[in-house]
């Protein structure tokens, strides 16, 4: 890829972001999707490998019907209100399109089929835009029509997330799979709680993108992208391993570490709202999720030699750690204590 492309993909991912959470009409929402779209493109199939065009191909079906979907919607609640507001969205038929469009755009089951897929097929980068930047637009159209959507819908497709997104992490070894069913479990519990308290589901969204930026930036560093291959990094970089390890328990909900405090709020805003036997559901589900961010955890840190890999261990890094990530492990780890300071924000 030449190098001034970069830059003009990422400047064009801000711009359909910025379009998108800022505008009030439907169809410069729609655009800005669709500026996000076409630049994240390139980027997914610079490799020129058929895996990473596999990969492009499916992410531009999937994402050209969600936003036929979307505008659809919009037309159809035009059609009977008179409003192009996306604040306005009030027809039911409308309201349920959108709900399926955006559990499209953001990979929630049962539209979930493509992520791992695409994931799999990108490099550590992509990947980890596609499962931060690429997920804020879509998630800010739910939480500017909250209170229009179907609370049961959403509660149903969250807890299939979660159950779903943690049984099938368990017996994968590719990393990106694993961080790709790990991010489909994270939107289960964002979705379940949109319509009560839409603010922290965008809480919950934002200490997500904190943690995986956090290992996607760890694992492009040790340039590890499956599970024996993560077994012998910790002779090239022993302190970073062992951050990896506490990222990794944290994106888990382990407390005392931050990926708890989410868990922790969105818990007890369930309990709030008489769903305690939701709430109840989705924290049994989250053990399965568990299984493999300890597994990861056990072959990053917890592997003793000898053992009966067939890679080469690496030679031990002097290089320093970047300092973007060396702030991101300490902020994803530690910011459990000032709980009350964002729950009240919240």
């Amino acid at each position: 890829m030449n190098p001034q492309a970069k830059p003009i993909f990422m400047l064009s991912i801000l711009l359909g972001t910025t379009i998108t959470i800022s505008s009030n009409h439907w169809i410069t929402a729609w655009a800005g999707l669709e500026i996000n779209t076409l630049a994240i493109l390139p980027m997914i199939s610079k490799s020129h490998h058929p895996r990473a065009i596999e990969a492009a191909t499916k992410y531009f079906l999937t994402q050209a019907t969600a936003s036929a979907l979307v505008l659809f919607s919009s037309m159809t609640n035009a059609w009977y209100t008179g409003q192009w507001d996306i604040t306005q969205l009030t027809h039911p038929m409308s309201c349920l399109i959108l709900t399926s469009a955006i559990a499209m755009k953001l990979g929630l089951v049962p539209f979930h089929f493509w992520f791992p897929e695409v994931l799999q097929g990108s490099p550590l980068i992509t990947g980890l835009i596609l499962s931060t930047a690429m997920k804020f637009p879509p998630i800010t159209l739910l939480f500017m029509t909250s209170p229009s959507l179907n609370s049961t819908l959403l509660t149903c497709m969250a807890i299939l997330s979660a159950a779903l997104g943690g049984w099938m992490g368990l017996n994968q070894t590719q990393i990106r799979k694993i961080l790709a069913f790990s991010s489909i479990s994270h939107l289960g519990w964002m979705a379940i709680i949109i319509t009560y308290n839409p603010k922290l589901t965008l809480l919950n969204f934002y200490l997500y993108t904190l943690m995986t930026a956090t290992v996607f930036l760890t694992l492009n560093t040790i340039k590890a992208s499956k599970l024996s291959i993560l077994m012998t990094t910790w002779t090239k970089t022993p302190s970073l391993n062992a951050m990896l390890l506490l990222t990794l328990l944290s994106l888990a909900g382990l407390p005392p570490l931050t990926g708890f405090l989410p868990k922790w709020l969105i818990i007890q805003e369930l309990t709030k709202q008489d769903m305690a036997m939701a709430a109840t559901t989705i924290s049994l589900l989250s053990l399965l999720s568990l299984f493999f961010y300890l597994r990861l955890a056990y072959c990053t840190t917890i592997t003793l030699p000898p053992h009966t890999t067939n890679h080469m261990k690496q030679w031990h890094n002097n290089k320093p750690t970047s300092t973007l990530i060396a702030i991101l492990t300490i902020t994803s780890t530690m910011l459990l204590p000032i709980s009350p300071l964002l729950s009240s924000i919240t």
